[in-house]
């Protein structure tokens, strides 16, 4: 196979404030299944937009996920103040790899099992419940509410704070600073500001725990440390922390939000929906998954050794982005109508949670919520509509995150 000279390769500067997201993802699929991407700050790094070679690539072991490995950060390139820092330059399972990722693995998985996830579900129900009940009181004189504020984020939210023994009284800072995390328009001094106070709200919830264990799972965290300090650092467990609260909030936030917003503006799927059962809603999670997936782009990857993709050379220790976005309507994957909004598709495999060893420890947890979550508030408000126009809808200002900042609705119709 011949080999693409880099010169010849297409390249894509990415909006970091992620204003067209979707157009974005169909930009970098039509220039190709390997494309270079212009990231903030003029730093350069890698897409594969085909859904075939990007879940080859995300189960190769010659793929590393240690930010050490990225030959940018080794030659000082990257400073601590760049505004995706906070999804990179992080110490936990996502960012490690072999057998150190499986002992970091290992120790959550021993506690977050399917059982518990399962077990969790009366308890997402009474939260569903609870917040159904206060959403009349959020309603601004004109009646519109904003679902992703008081019910898209809150539940997610409350579910995985409570699992982890967040006390409440951290929580509504604990959700800004894990908003700042996925932001991509951020100055240097406010993610460096923004860091620095993440990790030390994190210290406060284990050094609470610590002194107060209780059935969550910092405490079985903590516990496995005290029981071998080598099997888990500090940092390691604060770094596992700030994972599972990040990600167990950000994603089931964005997909609640996105598979609403996507019922409201379909309205022969919504039919479908409100007339199905619970396979029916499973389907609506797995669509949305597909077709608007919570997590636009996630960063890196970064070849142990040269490889060559689809006839492009990619060198040791360059970083490659995984655009979920665009692989997520590869028509070569999802036939030719990849770009629809369809609950009767014939459900093929996405990428949403990834593949392979990094598949996303949180999806049972995320499809748990969802499946509640949307079923419940459809059934409480039937009359559920959108309160603007969907063009109007602005997108969060994130190059991962893809969703929208705020989900206005009516409860009912107007009479």
């Amino acid at each position: 196979m011949t080999t693409t000279p880099d010169a010849a390769v297409p390249e894509i500067t990415l909006d970091p404030s992620g204003g067209d997201h979707h157009g974005e993802a169909a930009r970098l699929r039509a220039l190709g299944p390997v494309v270079r991407v212009r990231l903030p700050g003029d730093v350069l790094a890698w897409a594969v937009t085909s859904h075939e070679l990007l879940t080859d690539l995300v189960a190769d072991p010659r793929m590393s996920k240690d930010w050490r490995n990225w030959n940018a950060i080794r030659r000082g390139e990257i400073e601590d103040g760049w505004p995706l820092i906070g999804m990179v330059k992080v110490t936990n399972m996502v960012t490690a790899d072999g057998q150190e990722h499986r002992r970091l693995r290992k120790l959550v998985t021993q506690t977050f099992t399917p059982r518990r996830v399962a077990e969790l579900r009366p308890r997402i129900e009474a939260i569903v419940a609870e917040l159904l009940d206060e959403l009349p009181s959020h309603a601004d004189a004109d009646g519109t509410v904003d679902l992703r504020l008081h019910y898209a984020n809150p539940v997610p939210m409350r579910v995985i704070c409570e699992l982890f023994g967040v006390p409440a009284h951290e929580q509504p800072r604990l959700k800004e600073l894990m908003d700042n995390i996925f932001r991509s328009d951020l100055g240097p001094d406010e993610v460096t500001a923004s860091q620095v106070e993440q990790y030390r709200l994190l210290a406060r919830v284990v050094a609470a725990r610590r002194a107060e264990p209780g059935p969550d799972l910092t405490s079985a965290l903590i516990a496995a440390r005290e029981a071998d300090p080598d099997a888990l650092s500090e940092e390691e467990l604060v770094g596992t922390l700030l994972l599972m609260l990040s990600a167990g909030q950000e994603t089931t936030l964005s997909l609640v939000t996105n598979a609403v917003r996507a019922l409201l503006t379909h309205s022969d799927q919504r039919a479908l929906a409100e007339a199905g059962g619970e396979e029916v809603w499973e389907a609506v999670v797995e669509e949305t998954l597909r077709w608007d997936a919570p997590i636009g782009n996630f960063p890196f990857r970064y070849p142990l050794e040269d490889v060559e993709i689809a006839g492009v050379r990619i060198a040791r220790g360059e970083a490659i982005m995984a655009p979920y976005s665009a692989v997520g309507r590869d028509q070569a994957q999802h036939g030719a109508d990849a770009d629809r909004f369809d609950l009767t598709r014939e459900q093929q495999r996405h990428l949403a949670f990834s593949h392979g060893p990094h598949f996303c420890l949180g999806a049972p947890l995320a499809r748990l919520e969802a499946a509640v979550a949307l079923p419940a508030v459809f059934a409480r408000y039937p009359g559920l509509s959108l309160a603007v126009d969907p063009a109007a809808l602005t997108p969060v200002p994130s190059m991962f995150s893809n969703s929208s900042a705020t989900l206005p609705v009516r409860l009912a119709h107007d009479t």
